[in-house]
């Protein structure tokens, strides 16, 4: 779901969901785990001592995209100083919808999942232990030997974004649901078509589900492919909806960072959402012609929000985690992948090395060594995605 606006290969490249491309509507084909019920509610259980086993080697058909070669504990920079407690509600997660292939071609999983599901860790040294009498590592290389290890990191968030059922005062700029011929006719008509041609807005007549204020705010819900609504009526009172990725006009994605970089308005390395911003605040005679740019158009399905600390769902089928979700190539990780990943936080460069889990994808989201670290919904989450673009090792851990 996740969808980049950086020039590099990001999420904006995506076709989703949650950052240039749209989120995928792929769903992993998931089975219930027989008897494993809900997420455990009682309090920490003894943890079995296991013997050590030999790793055996995963599966290529899981991973046919990438290189695993077997690793120490030692080998995962920070192990021992991550939070790693905080990444079992997302375990568990996935645990509740374990793809089909992994169970039939990674039945060990099937155990560990059991396990995990009727489990509560202590803290994060309790955590940790659990998965070390569980799992082992694996270095995630390219394909080709010759190629370097590192490979990239980029972010993606959930944007909340003030809206209206009904065109009012600023708020004028509609989302559609996707329009009734859009199986029928492929491609779909252009971003600048849909603006000026009377066929296109006539197939998305009656297909509006809201409107915002921003331009640029309708292209970022559409770049993330997934966002959240403040709905306000006439009286001033609010409801928040989720809008949930639901299809697209089968035009190629042009990242708008990417032209202004052609047009000579930014250098390279400077395409984030906030410069992109920036750039339009400056030059809002332009902005239609920065939109024309990518005639990809997204179409959205609305969702309820019963909980708002729920994220959107990943391509996997389960609610993200801030900060503990990823998006991957699943030709390189399988979803419901526990990852260790070693990157860095924009600006800053502060270290970034956490346990995460693979439940996202999207069409940027290509190679081997490659995440769209998934932010959250809150103010920060979206300045971090908007300037994400760093370097990235990452280590799979699979059951013994």
């Amino acid at each position: 779901m996740s969808n980049r606006i950086n020039s590099a290969p990001s999420a904006s490249s995506k076709s989703s969901h949650m950052r240039g491309a749209y989120r995928t509507a792929l769903f992993a084909i998931a089975i219930a785990l027989a008897g494993c019920g809900g997420l455990a509610t009682q309090g920490p259980t003894p943890v079995p001592v296991r013997p050590a086993a030999s790793a055996a080697p995963p599966p290529s058909t899981l991973h046919p995209g990438s290189r695993w070669l077997p690793a120490a504990w030692s080998d995962l920079p920070g192990w021992d100083a991550d939070r790693t407690r905080e990444a079992w509600l997302a375990l568990q997660r996935s645990c509740e919808r374990l793809p089909a292939e992994v169970q039939r071609d990674a039945p060990a999983w099937l155990g560990v999942c059991h396990e995990a599901l009727r489990h509560q860790p202590a803290d994060d040294t309790d955590t940790r232990a659990w998965l070390r009498q569980r799992l082992t590592p694996y270095r995630v290389l390219p394909l080709d030997p010759s190629a370097l290890g590192d490979g990239l990191a980029t972010g993606y968030f959930e944007p909340q974004i003030d809206a209206s059922r009904t065109p009012r005062g600023a708020l004028r700029v509609p989302l559609h649901a996707p329009p009734a011929d859009l199986a029928t006719r492929r491609p779909w008509f252009t971003r600048t078509q849909i603006e000026t041609w009377p066929a296109a807005q006539a197939g998305l007549r009656g297909r509006e589900i809201a409107y915002v204020a921003d331009p640029l705010d309708a292209l970022l819900l559409q770049v993330q492919g997934s966002g959240r609504l403040r709905l306000i009526d006439a009286d001033g009172r609010t409801q928040t909806i989720r809008l949930a990725f639901a299809g697209h006009n089968d035009q190629p994605y042009q990242s708008i960072g990417r032209w202004l970089i052609d047009q000579g308005e930014i250098r390279p390395g400077e395409a984030s959402w906030p410069a992109i911003r920036d750039w339009a605040r400056r030059h809002p005679g332009r902005v239609p012609e920065l939109l024309a740019a990518n005639p990809r158009v997204v179409f959205f399905r609305e969702e309820p929000l019963p909980d708002a600390q729920l994220g959107p769902r990943g391509a996997q089928g389960v609610a993200l985690t801030p900060e503990r979700s990823i998006a991957v190539d699943p030709k390189s990780l399988p979803y419901g992948s526990l990852v260790w990943l070693d990157t860095s936080e924009p600006l800053t460069s502060t270290p970034l090395r956490r346990l995460v889990l693979a439940q996202d994808t999207g069409s940027a989201i290509t190679g081997a060594v490659r995440a769209d670290y998934f932010w959250g919904w809150s103010e920060r989450a979206g300045q971090q995605a908007g300037r994400m673009k760093q370097s990235l090792r990452m280590w799979v851990l699979w059951p013994r």
